[in-house]
């Protein structure tokens, strides 16, 4: 993956296409670039797509997090990927947001309104934030330090990869479920070892604190950009009562809702996943 200068840190990006469609495609918390790899081979090469790696992921730069973690907060991200379009001289391009890189998405079209075009949000964390629940932090803690407790938690992302009755025990793939899909969820579940506390334990309490703040809630309302809210029906991690109200509260919103799948149609329906993004992102 290509590294460049973004600020006062590198970050990885994984880049498709060429041309002047750009969309800058943010992944969610516990993620990485690896989370779009079934969708970007079925895009046209005419569709310009940049995935970077956030602080604290992947192969990008992991700066020691501050005792409270203010320097991984969702602004912070944010910046780092305004920094990282400088670095790359792309001036305007579109969006697009998975989980909490919907918020992230969110405080850029906020900080640079004028940079951005259309906007597409997965299952996103919206600008509500979300509150810590009971134990949270503690299950994170269980996830980091155990391959299958983590496999376990992070099943309950895709639960369409899985048999039903298995997510509440030990989760197994489902017959449907491909080589490949298998193969990718594994790999993702490996790179959660190289994440920094500032994203396993500072994403939980930033995302508090905007719960608590409601700050960038208050401004969705100036979000004029048109935006897609894609959200799956099956979708156990965000509440969807937070969609319904993001797209009332936005200006230029639209809900569409996938009964049946969860919370990364990425991973669970790759194919039906790129044709949307393509034809979403598509030139007018």
């Amino acid at each position: 993956m290509p590294r460049i200068k973004a600020g006062d840190l590198s970050l990885n990006y994984v880049e498709h296409g060429r041309g002047d469609n750009v969309v800058l495609a943010v992944h969610g918390n516990l993620g990485c670039a690896d989370w779009l790899a079934l969708v970007l081979p079925l895009l046209p090469p005419d569709l310009h797509v940049i995935a970077p790696e956030w602080r604290g992921c992947g192969d990008s730069d992991k700066p020691e997090p501050a005792s409270d973690y203010s320097n991984y907060s969702m602004a912070t991200h944010a910046q780092d990927m305004l920094n990282l379009l400088d670095a790359l001289g792309i001036e305007k391009c579109h969006l697009y947001g998975h989980s909490t890189g919907g918020i992230i998405c969110s405080y850029m079209l906020v900080m640079q309104p004028e940079r951005f075009r259309k906007v597409l949000m997965l299952d996103p964390v919206t600008p509500l934030g979300l509150q810590l629940a009971p134990g949270q932090i503690d299950v994170l803690a269980q996830m980091k330090s155990s391959y299958e407790t983590c496999f376990a938690g992070m099943a309950s992302a895709a639960p369409t990869l899985f048999r039903p009755e298995s997510l509440t025990s030990v989760p197994q793939f489902a017959d449907t479920t491909s080589a490949v899909q298998r193969a990718l969820f594994e790999r993702i579940i490996e790179r959660t070892t190289v994440l920094s506390d500032g994203i396993w334990f500072g994403t939980p309490s930033n995302l508090a604190k905007e719960w608590e703040s409601k700050a960038l809630a208050a401004r969705m309302p100036a979000m004029t950009h048109e935006h897609l809210l894609l959200c799956g029906g099956l979708d156990s991690w965000v509440p969807r009562e937070h969609f319904e109200e993001m797209a009332a509260r936005l200006p230029n919103a639209r809900l569409e809702m996938s009964p049946f799948i969860g919370h990364s149609m990425n991973l669970e329906a790759p194919a039906v996943f790129a044709q949307t993004f393509a034809n979403y992102f598509k030139p007018d």
